[in-house]
């Protein structure tokens, strides 16, 4: 449980703009969608669809590591590591059991497959989008455990987009879907003050030492 006077007076500490950016962003974060990307090998492209999850408010991004593992290209995600939670798994198999077990639906994102298109996306189930690698999209590993298959429209020479570019778009449509319905899609009241308490963390530079002094005056 968050201890709510050490919040009060940690929120006492930041400045009142970032405290408002905190209460600005918050209602609007969801775990309802997630994100997943599959041993994608430009680093760029991952910290993309971070920064994508975090504009559209998705909370988690799953990252999963067979062959590439490489750290957050921090220039590309322009700090939104700070604010979306990272699960990273070295086994696809591990991350889709982990996910499957959450209550996800596992949806594979692929230009060539003719399940749904997104403009017919149906929001009513806790949807995991997965992203594939550049060249050779999704492993088979993930395509035979989907639920279903969602590919964006596309009506010219080129068949495929970039997966950072395909994330925002579908991220964008799908959230904005939501937010049109009566789906209780927000994060809980408890998880928005730990959320709220991790934001803090990943903003005061010296957070432990004013924590200890904290309770020692506290006592």
């Amino acid at each position: 449980m968050i201890d709510l006077k050490l919040l009060e007076h940690l929120e006492n500490i930041i400045t009142p703009e970032r405290k408002a950016r905190f209460d600005t962003v918050l209602p609007q974060r969801t775990k309802y969608f997630t994100v997943a990307t599959e041993d994608v090998y430009q680093l760029h492209n991952t910290s993309a669809v971070i920064r994508s999850c975090d504009v559209f408010g998705i909370q988690e991004v799953n990252i999963i590591e067979e062959k590439n593992s490489k750290r957050i290209d921090r220039e590309i995600a322009m700090g939104a590591q700070k604010w979306v939670d990272l699960n990273r798994y070295n086994h696809v198999k591990d991350c889709i059991a982990d996910l499957k077990q959450k209550g996800y639906q596992i949806v594979a994102t692929t230009p060539h497959e003719n399940d749904c298109e997104l403009h017919d996306f149906d929001v009513s189930k806790p949807s995991c989008f997965f992203f594939g690698r550049e060249t050779e999209g999704l492993s088979q590993a993930v395509l035979d455990e989907a639920d279903s298959f969602l590919k964006i429209p596309m009506v010219g020479f080129t068949e495929s987009l970039n997966i950072s570019v395909s994330a925002a778009i579908i991220l964008q449509h799908v959230t904005t879907k939501l937010k049109r319905t009566d789906i209780d899609w927000r994060l809980s009241e408890q998880e928005q003050l730990e959320k709220r308490m991790d934001w803090i963390k990943s903003t005061i530079k010296s957070y432990d030492d004013i924590v200890e002094h904290f309770y020692k005056n506290n006592q």
